[in-house]
Order: C-alpha cells, then structure tokens, then sequence
C-alpha cells in the first residue's frame, strides 16, 4: 500500500504540472469547451498508461540496443510540438463566428504521448523508480499503469476546466488570440529540454 501511494504521489506532482499535454488541454478548454474536447482528454488519460506498459515491458530494451529509434522519436516529437503550437496560435475561437481548426481526436491525443518528452521522463522515471528488479517485473509494471491511469483523469480535468473557466475572462477576439499566442509559446518553450544536450 505505501507503494500505491509513492506512484500516486509521483503520478499526481508530474502530471498536474505544466507541459505540453496540460497546456494543450487548457488551450482546447479555452478554444473548444469540455464536450469537445473529452476525447483529447481521454486520449490523453488512457494513452499514457499504455505506454508506461509498453515501455515497462520492453521499449526500453529495444532503445537501449538500437538508440537511433529513440532519436528518430525525439526528432518527430519536436517537430509535432512545433505544428502543434503553430494551429494552437491561429486558432479561431467563436468569437469571430468560426473555427479553422479542431480539438485533437482520441487517436491523436494518445499516439502524442510517445514524441511527448515530458511523458518520457515520466514513464521512465516511474519505472526506474518503483519496479524492484528482485521480483517479477509485469505485476509492478502493471500497477504503476494503473496508478497513473487513476491519477490522470484528475489531473487532466484539472486544466480543462481551467481552461474553459478562463475562456470567460477573455471578452473580446484580441485577448483569446492574444491567449492562444500565450499558449503556443509555452510550448514552444517546452520543446527546449529536448533540444538542449
């Protein structure tokens, strides 16, 4: 039990802090609303727990022995941040009685978790940190998916409806967009741990 609640504390800390999946879903609370945007959000929440398996179980030897597909990843990361972050700047709000583009899908939203360089340090960190190589290791990989998909819907939640909260603070087409820039630029920003060596 005192496990459980190391991973959760771990889980919570990491994924209530700034990053690209929070900022992006802020961003889409501001722009789209909560109904729009669930299945960005659960994309989110079930793509990540998938990923800490796929890792826990056996990516990581994979990266070990053939690091050029991690670089490959990384690069590919770094260039959807960047794409990303341009259609989060133009986006349209209904303000302006359009939208030129739409929140991220379920698909998009989960596969975004594998070039997401934050959920990198996440899931690795949780792996190096709470499995035990003394015993089998799928059980504990297992429990800390489970751990991180109880934790994640809160924690997504959480910005969502910031997001959709300050959306009624922005009263005209200039201070949405001028939020939209905002958000872009956070990400952006985001992107410089990766870059740098």
């Amino acid at each position: 039990m005192e496990l459980i609640l190391a991973i959760a504390l771990f889980a919570f800390s990491s994924g209530i802090t700034p990053g690209p999946n929070n900022v992006m879903l802020m961003s889409s609370g501001v722009n789209f609303g909560i109904k729009r945007s669930l299945p960005h959000l659960t994309g989110i929440c079930l793509g990540f727990p998938c990923m800490v398996l796929a890792i826990g179980l056996g990516m990581s030897a994979l990266f070990q022995t053939y690091p050029v597909i991690h670089l490959v990843i990384k690069y590919i990361g770094i260039a959807y941040l960047l794409y990303l972050s341009w259609l989060i700047a133009n986006s349209s709000s209904k303000m302006e009685g359009k939208q030129t583009s739409n929140p991220l899908s379920f698909i998009q939203a989960a596969a975004f978790q594998w070039v997401n360089p934050k959920g990198w340090i996440m899931a690795v960190g949780a792996i190096a940190t709470f499995t035990n190589l003394d015993t089998a290791l799928t059980p504990q990989v297992l429990t800390i998916a489970a751990v991180f998909l109880g934790v994640a819907f809160p924690c997504a939640m959480t910005w969502l409806g910031f997001g959709v909260a300050l959306k009624r603070l922005l009263k005209n087409e200039r201070q949405q967009k001028i939020f939209n820039i905002s958000m872009a630029l956070l990400l952006v920003v985001s992107i410089i741990p990766m870059v740098s060596p």
